[in-house]
């Protein structure tokens, strides 16, 4: 083990690129603002059973991927695998099904599932996510894609796809997992382990499995949509009569399915590239299961690491942030205190002030902040000082103008 070596799976953020995770998080709140969907925040960790029942004991997830020790009092702790769960438990406890539905919920927040790491996958992930609860009406299943699209198109993807399904309800799906048993059953031995467990508990978690083998069994099972009640074959007409009237294109994929127990009816996602950036779906069921009263919710959640890389393939240029204002640049021990004091005046009105630290001479500090791409520099030294005044350089230009030192803050707001 390599103390100075991130854990496997696990990746620093470092300040080069920090702009880019601001541009798409800030995007991604006035997205949902104009969507009328309100920020909430839950904690990192939750009570293991919350996301057994929530997300499902034979998803992969719950299986094979889950952070879960104890914790000193020896409680069943998990780290967050997805979000769902958790904003479910906050709605019920927090009494939001008491207030006026819809209730329209986003968050951005961090998210753990030990997995093999690959290309866009992680073990520590960020996921954007929005919640809808309230809200039966297929027209949310078309809202929350439209979303969805908006920001990724705000972002910079172009070239994405819709690709949609239903997967139906209790009912129905009761019908069709007796047909996939029945389709199953004669190829049984070859499953893996973890599919033949799954057999008589969950099938329709066998066309979930990642194995090439049980995907290559699984290629000619029925198809859910033969299966769908009337009730949820309606839903699913008006959901694409919604996508339709927006002119939104999709493609039906009767090979989703999505990883999580709790989804029923819609489920969708939105690849770029080859590359599911979103996906989510219906879930009427999440709310009732976790202790409340039925309650229909939709949501989706999108990879933020997934998406930083879609657009840095595409070759799209996140813009950089605004560089710093000024750089003073002192000379002597005079000049570095009045520094600090000019800097701190001036950051209390707003405007970005950077000086030296490390005892540079003006050569190496100008040098450094042309580095910076600081828009002034401004050379302070004893004569400067007492004479209260001095000149501003425009670091593109060149251009220096001489400027009284008690009113730069005037200078620089205007």
């Amino acid at each position: 083990m390599v103390i100075t070596t991130a854990p496997k799976g696990t990746k620093d953020l470092i300040p080069q690129d920090s702009y880019k995770w601001h541009y798409v998080e800030k995007l991604f709140a006035e997205t949902c603002r104009e969507f009328n969907f309100k920020e909430t925040r839950v904690p990192t960790f939750e009570y293991t059973e919350l996301f057994e029942r929530g997300v499902g004991d034979t998803t992969d997830v719950v299986e094979k991927q889950m952070y879960t020790f104890n914790d000193k009092a020896n409680r069943s702790i998990t780290l967050r695998p997805e979000g769902t769960a958790s904003v479910v438990r906050s709605f019920l406890q927090n009494n939001l099904y008491a207030e006026a539905m819809p209730c329209k919920m986003y968050y951005n927040i961090p998210c753990f599932r030990y997995e093999q790491t690959q290309h866009g996958r992680l073990r520590e992930f960020h996921q954007f996510g929005t919640e809808v609860f309230g809200a039966a009406q297929p027209t949310a299943d078309a809202e929350v894609i439209s979303l969805a699209l908006t920001f990724l198109d705000r972002a910079g993807l172009k070239d994405l796809t819709v690709h949609i399904n239903s997967i139906g309800c209790k009912t129905c799906r009761k019908k069709y997992n007796d047909a996939l048993r029945d389709y199953f059953r004669p190829k049984f031995n070859e499953l893996c382990g973890t599919c033949q467990s799954r057999f008589e508990r969950n099938p329709l978690r066998i066309l979930d499995c990642k194995s090439p083998i049980c995907q290559e069994l699984g290629k000619d099972a029925p198809k859910l949509l033969d299966y769908i009640c009337d009730e949820c074959r309606s839903h699913f007409e008006k959901f694409m009569a919604a996508l339709d009237g927006m002119g939104i294109e999709y493609t039906i994929d009767q090979g989703i399915v999505r990883g999580l127990d709790y989804y029923s009816k819609t489920v969708f996602e939105i690849i770029s590239g080859g590359m599911t950036v979103c996906g989510g779906g219906r879930y009427d069921g999440l709310v009732e299961e976790l202790g409340g009263d039925p309650t229909p919710a939709v949501g989706f959640g999108l990879g933020i690491e997934r998406l930083l890389l879609r657009l840095d393939e595409t070759g799209f240029v996140i813009p950089e942030e605004n560089p710093v204002d000024l750089y003073i640049v002192p000379l002597g021990d005079n000049a570095n205190v009045y520094a600090m004091k000019l800097a701190y005046t001036l950051r209390q009105n707003g405007i970005s002030v950077e000086t030296d630290h490390v005892g540079r001479g003006l050569r190496a500090q100008m040098k450094y902040a042309n580095k910076l791409k600081v828009r002034y520099t401004l050379v302070l030294g004893d004569n400067e000082i007492e004479a209260g005044k001095a000149n501003l350089k425009h670091m593109d230009s060149g251009e220096q103008t001489e400027t009284e030192l008690d009113k730069l803050t005037e200078f620089f707001t205007k």
